[in-house]
């Protein structure tokens, strides 16, 4: 008889990792997460409003006044139909003045913002600095300028 009559097979158990726990161990790594971490407000653009002058130095006939309607673009109470005419207009009134005289744009609140867009991007073409827009407030205060 031969020395190896039974042979005893040796039964290999492959590695393997348990993942019966993993689920919670997931889910308590974001609770933790959550609960930890810091949530800031997100406050948006800071900006500062400028302060009311008591005593303003420009004369409303001083600037140059442009009303954007849904009609046209009205400057000093003349109506333009185009926007190279009142480059033209614009330009020339701000040579006199070494392009210091202030610009103020009102408007209307049915107008499509592009008009107004335009304008400004017209006014910053031309070399203009001294834009204003003006508040209702100030609107009442010089109400019979502003009227047209």
């Amino acid at each position: 008889m031969s020395k190896t009559l039974f042979k005893i097979k040796k039964y290999r158990e492959e590695a393997e990792i348990p993942t019966a726990s993993m689920a919670d161990i997931a889910f308590l790594l974001i609770v933790f997460f959550m609960l930890t971490t810091v949530f800031t407000a997100n406050k948006g653009i800071e900006y500062g409003i400028p302060k009311k002058e008591k005593n303003a130095t420009i004369k409303p006939e001083e600037s140059i006044y442009i009303h954007i309607k849904k009609d046209g673009y009205y400057v000093d109470f003349k109506k333009f139909d185009s926007i190279d005419e009142i480059s033209g207009y614009i330009e020339s009134k701000m040579e006199k003045t070494n392009f210091k005289k202030p610009v103020v744009i009102r408007t209307d609140p049915d107008v499509n913002f592009q008009k107004t867009v335009t304008i400004l991007d017209l006014l910053n073409q031309i070399g203009v600095k001294n834009i204003s827009i003006p508040t209702e407030e100030e609107i009442r205060e010089w109400k019979e300028y502003f009227q047209d």
